[in-house]
């Protein structure tokens, strides 16, 4: 079982989410609510933690296929429902930059392998979105 205890901070909409272990993000509204923009929006992390599974999934598997990864960037877009509530996502991007000398199967192979069978956030997002993704190799 996975625990998120979540505090406020203030008489707003700011929050500090800490996991079992003491980690700590931020939370907060955007001002059009009357937050102040002191912390990522609960939607914001969903990307972000997209990014973030996809990325530890990536590197796992590019240092099993022996591959020179000296550093990886990942950008996460989302496209909401509009005029809806709830507002889901309906189309989800991430695009891979992809550091050192790697071979383009490869890091093509790691990409799909996590977005499409690994990365548990990426599957709990396809309920409803479409999820797509690039890659870009910069050689060192």
């Amino acid at each position: 079982m996975v625990k998120i205890e979540l505090n406020r901070l203030n008489d707003a909409y700011h929050f500090e989410a800490l996991n079992e272990q003491g980690n700590k993000v931020y939370m907060d509204a955007s001002p059009d609510v009357g937050g102040e923009n002191l912390g990522m929006r609960p939607m914001q992390m969903l990307l972000a933690a997209m990014g973030g599974c996809s990325a530890i999934d990536v590197i796992g598997i590019l240092k099993k296929q022996k591959q020179d990864l000296k550093d990886i960037k990942i950008t996460v877009t989302g496209e909401r429902e509009q005029d809806a509530v709830p507002s889901l996502y309906v189309e989800v991007h991430a695009h891979f930059k992809l550091f050192g000398n790697i071979d383009k199967d490869k890091a093509n192979k790691a990409v799909s392998l996590s977005i499409e069978k690994y990365c548990s956030v990426a599957k709990t997002l396809e309920a409803k979105a479409k999820i797509t993704y690039s890659i870009e190799i910069i050689p060192a």
